[in-house]
């Protein structure tokens, strides 16, 4: 290869990794912001579960089959099945790992009987499944690196809608859960029936469990308003549906940062990599070219003679 050529590739490979380097630090300072929102979010979403499960309990059985969102439908023929993927690439296997966990579980229901229905958030996981020809209910973009409230509330009125119509009879979702910036990992979920969540049920010690962050020491008396407990659930069981999703969004924007920034800083690094190798290779054609230039000054000499 041609000194000129070698540095033409050299300059590319470091225009390249320019970009790679600034992508990292872009996603390492958006993974902050992402990593406090979602950390902020956890005790709350924990202490409305054990909130929810209480109020159920001290509802009763029969209060449960009265709320729609509570209550089991006889026959599941009919599986929602939420992906939350990214509105953008580049970020390793995070978008491919919750497709193939969705698509494998589809395949899982589909063997059976039952009939699925996708809900996807991010352009990559719509782009992938309509390109797979799947049904998609409902595809929520422009939003997976930070994500809000209303976001969550925009999917969770779907979703609760779909099922208190008879549309769907479970609700499971897909994200990535956030560990560190290296490690993602795939979590499946029962959204709804919120019985089949581990939301209600007969353990009521679970009810009482505290976060994993909660200080150590006695509990404070708490006073619900109103002291209805069925009017309570009836409060608190959207809330419930819309912060776990809040959570799960949250949860896989700071996957998605981490992925990213993990994904760039290994380009960044292939890229020194292939810049020392062209580096090298353009020595030796310097070399080789200084080799063949003093040959020829030396055969030419000894021809004068």
């Amino acid at each position: 290869m041609a000194q000129s050529d070698v540095k033409a590739r050299i300059g590319s490979v470091q225009n390249i990794r320019k970009i790679t380097r600034a992508m990292e630090m872009v996603s390492a300072a958006r993974l902050r912001k992402a990593e406090d929102r979602a950390s902020s979010l956890r005790p709350y979403a924990d202490a409305l579960r054990r909130m929810t499960r209480q109020a159920a309990a001290a509802a009763g059985a029969g209060e449960l089959q009265s709320q729609p969102v509570l209550r089991t439908h006889e026959q599941e023929n009919t599986v929602g099945l939420v992906l939350v993927t990214a509105d953008r690439g580049l970020a390793g296997a995070f978008n491919s790992q919750i497709l193939r966990a969705g698509l494998t579980r589809a395949s899982e229901l589909e063997s059976e009987g039952k009939t699925v229905i996708f809900y996807c958030s991010g352009r990559r996981g719509v782009s992938s499944l309509t390109f797979r020809n799947k049904e998609l209910a409902g595809q929520y973009t422009g939003f997976t690196d930070a994500p809000s409230a209303s976001n969550a509330s925009e999917i969770a009125d779907d979703l609760v809608g779909a099922f208190v119509d008879d549309k769907i009879d479970r609700v499971e979702v897909f994200y990535n859960s956030y560990i560190s910036p290296l490690v993602q990992e795939v979590r499946q979920e029962t959204l709804l029936p919120l019985a089949a969540a581990s939301v209600v049920g007969d353990d009521d010690d679970v009810a009482d469990e505290p976060a994993a962050d909660e200080p150590k020491g006695p509990k404070a008396m708490v006073e619900y308003e109103p002291d209805d407990p069925a009017e309570l659930l009836a409060e608190l069981v959207p809330e419930f549906v819309q912060v776990s999703l809040l959570r799960a969004l949250l949860e896989s924007a700071a996957s998605e940062h981490g992925a990213r920034m993990s994904a760039m800083r290994s380009a960044s690094e292939n890229a020194a990599d292939v810049i020392k190798n062209l580096t090298l290779a353009m020595n030796r054609a310097r070399q080789a070219d200084i080799t063949q230039e003093i040959m020829e000054i030396v055969a030419g000499a000894e021809a004068l003679n």
